[in-house]
């Protein structure tokens, strides 16, 4: 244990040195500060992704073309009333349904915009499921609903797709058709999908020609996903005369969305980790250097107090009191500023709109943080 006379004495010569007591503190708390954002968004990404494992989706599974980058983009590919009738007919399946998707041009004034029409069967609302989407204002699309449309959540947001936000009631021009919204979405975070619109699927025959579902979505017995899976590819295999390994389509679990997500996301933390790796390293050199400093300085000092009975104990204790003294102010300075960083970026990026992904949010636990940090 340190006696308060050498403490004291310890204080004394780090407020004589505080020049380079400050610097020493200052790099530390960069680090820390570094660190504490670092892990505190790495670990939102997996909030974020293990929020989808306890959703309305895990029982979700898509049909959709294969190599297509957008649904509804590969006018190749078709999904018809006969495949749906075979994934509805597998066995596991519980409920299926299919969903248009198709660009469309969005015009306000002398504004326009481009973007997905999507639309849904509010009967069975899988998609609405699969894409966790919930009502920010008015109300949801009823069966067999034609001429209303539910807005995405950037629509009500002034100068974020259209100078004069939209409200409830009003009327939207899509591919020169004025339809009535209806509802507003709440944010997604993606500014793709908070800028969608969705309508009811006989709506959209309505008013489109020829269309064929962008995807088929189905409820499925979690319990046998793989299994239901191979079903639902082979019967679609037989009904459109195609050969395993050929196949113009996939099937896709929620969990293997997610399993996809966490591959990439795994390789982001893996870089986080190796920046607040690094950080440490950095801080821990430049503290061994003011105390190695410090040491080579104080020889003559070191030999009056070793002539005056001091042990190598009690000298070792003296410079290891000033180094972790200097580390103990400069992490709660550093974890108290990491915190204010990261609620502050969190708290920009909601205000942001288009902009503002729900992914990017910092751990909202900040005392769990703390306590896993230390």
């Amino acid at each position: 244990m340190l006696s308060l006379e050498l403490i004291n004495y310890s204080l004394k010569n780090l407020w004589h040195n505080r020049s380079r007591s400050f610097l020493t503190i200052f790099s530390i708390f960069i680090g820390i500060t570094t660190i504490f954002i670092f892990v505190s968004f790495g670990w939102g990404l997996y909030d974020y992704t293990n929020s989808f494992t306890t959703s309305s989706s895990v029982d979700k599974i898509v049909i959709q073309a294969r190599g297509s980058s957008a649904p509804g983009l590969d006018n190749t590919f078709k999904l018809t009333d006969d495949d749906l009738e075979v994934v509805k007919k597998t066995d596991g399946v519980i409920e299926a349904t299919g969903s248009y998707f198709r660009v469309a041009e969005i015009k306000k004034r002398e504004k326009i915009v481009y973007t997905f029409l999507a639309s849904y069967d509010p009967e069975i609302p899988l998609m609405i499921e699969l894409g966790i989407l919930k009502l920010q204002d008015g109300r949801w699309l009823r069966p067999g609903e034609k001429g209303g449309a539910v807005l995405g959540y950037n629509y009500m947001l002034e100068d974020k797709i259209f100078p004069e936000p939209y409200e409830i009631g009003d009327k939207i021009k899509v591919d020169g058709k004025d339809i009535k919204v209806i509802g507003i979405l709440q944010s997604v975070g993606n500014p793709q999908d908070d800028a969608q619109i969705y309508i009811t699927n006989d709506y959209m025959k309505d008013l489109y020609e020829n269309i064929s579902y962008a995807m088929i979505v189905a409820r499925v017995d979690v319990n046998n996903m793989q299994e239901i899976i191979e079903k639902v590819e082979k019967n679609l295999r037989n009904e459109r005369n195609q050969e395993k390994g050929k196949e113009d389509f996939f099937v896709q679990s929620f969990e293997d969305l997610i399993a996809s997500f966490q591959t990439a996301l795994n390789i982001i933390i893996g870089f986080v980790i190796l920046i607040a790796l690094i950080s440490i390293v950095v801080s821990a050199i430049n503290t061994a250097n003011t105390m190695v400093t410090s040491v080579l300085e104080r020889i003559k000092e070191i030999g009056i107090m070793k002539s005056v009975g001091a042990t190598n104990s009690e000298i070792f204790k003296i410079f290891l009191f000033e180094s972790a003294f200097l580390g103990f102010i400069a992490g709660i300075f550093g974890t108290l500023s990491g915190w204010g960083l990261s609620h502050l970026a969190g708290v920009i990026l909601d205000n942001l709109g288009s902009v503002s992904y729900t992914h990017l949010r910092a751990h909202e636990t900040p005392e769990h943080l703390v306590c896993r940090l230390l």
